[in-house]
């Protein structure tokens, strides 16, 4: 495998190491294959909410597992999900199962396309919406761990389609605006940015990318794979009251297992064939074992909304940590929402990507390797955001806040 591994961040490169191998995983504690263990601050890069191995979750699994692992034709499961995906988030009237968060911008992109009939997107600088070659220009996440503001292989001239503003800025956005004229078919964005470390987006931001949209008749598209049931039930459209044309999900709707959705308005998404003439397709979208699991995690997250606990718990260890790194003179600043947080070696907190690439990447690494060996597993990464799982109670943020204490002794 290239580099050792099937999805870069994992390689350890931005850190200057070698990645982790594990082999098992319960609650909040990850171990490794040499038996050591980890309180976990990844959760799979988002879904494990209700931490690892959840037994409602693994039960689901298991029964529908004994009924067939696919059938390449429709289920009862995936109108349920859908179901109680479109009671959350009401922003999407239709919506389409796919595997992978990518799929699910990248067919967001070709159905705003469509249905708008122009050609132009603008995306932001540090928002990474997967590795679709229309946005993969100036990406946060992996890319920017490799130093690759556009990757080989993305054609210029579909580059060219593609406009990379700062995030948080509307001034450049305006500007961008005025060179465009009326070619935007859609801006994509991460209202809660999570691919260069988790930058909340400002409101007034967010706000003008709707009124930008709806004054140019484009289509404003929210990448809700990071987000979506991890910052609240309805992700982060809910907590800023801004309602996107078009949401795309990942993650948590899957309950671990590999899934992707995109919805919105019911006049777009019936542009889709077999309705309409936009094609999009896959022989595993919608697979049984997914829907089971989505199934199960989010009826249970809407059955406790934990999502107050879960940013009291990451601010309470993020708290500690701040106190603990000025007491030593260390410039540090964080954020949380819901079940994401962040940090950074940066006396502010970043507010676009440039920020995040002036934060300090040595005493990061040196953090990073020192918690790691004193049992904690941040992503090895600034460029990534931090998880918290509902399985994450008292006496394991009390365990993690004397292990960071300790990482924080040594550097």
């Amino acid at each position: 495998m290239p580099g050792g591994v099937n999805s870069p961040v994992r390689a350890f490169k931005n850190v200057d190491g070698q990645p982790i191998f594990f082999k098992s995983a319960k609650g909040p504690i990850l171990v490794d294959e040499d038996e050591n263990q980890y309180i976990d601050f990844i959760g799979s890069w988002g879904p494990m909410i209700l931490g690892h191995s959840n037994p409602i979750i693994l039960d689901a699994i298991k029964a529908q597992l004994e009924l067939g692992t696919s059938y390449g034709a429709p289920t009862s499961l995936e109108n349920t999900l859908a179901k109680i995906i479109k009671s959350q988030v009401p922003s999407m009237e239709k919506l389409r199962m796919v595997n992978s968060g990518t799929e699910a911008t990248m067919s967001c992109i070709r159905l705003a396309r469509g249905f708008t009939g122009k050609n132009k997107i603008i995306k932001f600088t540090g928002c990474y919406h997967g590795h679709v070659d229309s946005l993969l220009v100036k990406a946060g996440s992996g890319v920017s761990t490799f130093g690759l503001p556009d990757s080989p292989g993305v054609p210029q001239e579909l580059a060219a389609l593609t406009y990379s503003c700062p995030y948080n800025n509307i001034e450049s956005l305006l500007e961008v605006i005025n060179e465009i004229g009326d070619d935007l078919a859609a801006i994509i964005v991460e209202p809660i940015a999570g691919n260069m470390g988790f930058i909340p987006g400002e409101p007034k931001f967010l706000n003008a990318l709707r009124e930008v949209c709806d004054k140019h008749n484009s289509l404003l598209i929210f990448d809700e794979v990071m987000s979506g049931f991890r910052v609240g039930l309805g992700g982060a459209q809910a907590i800023y009251k801004i309602q996107p044309d078009l949401t795309a999900l990942g993650k948590v709707i899957g309950g671990g297992l590999p899934v992707g959705a995109f919805g919105g308005k019911q006049s777009i998404m019936d542009q889709l064939a077999p309705l309409g003439p936009i094609y999009q397709a896959g022989t595993l979208s919608g697979n049984p074992l997914a829907m089971a699991a989505g199934i199960a995690l989010l009826d249970t997250l809407i059955k406790k909304n934990p999502f107050n606990s879960l940013e009291k718990a990451s601010s309470e260890l993020m708290s500690h940590t701040k106190n603990l790194m000025s007491a030593k003179g260390i410039p540090f600043s964080t954020a949380s929402i819901g079940g994401m947080f962040g940090f950074f070696f940066s006396e502010d907190l970043p507010n676009n990507f440039d920020d995040v690439v002036q934060s300090d990447d040595v005493l990061f690494k040196k953090f990073f390797y020192k918690a790691l060996n004193n049992g904690i597993y941040f992503a090895p990464s600034k460029y990534e955001a931090g998880f918290i799982s509902s399985t994450h109670d008292q006496s394991i943020i009390d365990q993690a806040k004397i292990k960071i204490e300790d990482a924080i002794k040594e550097l």
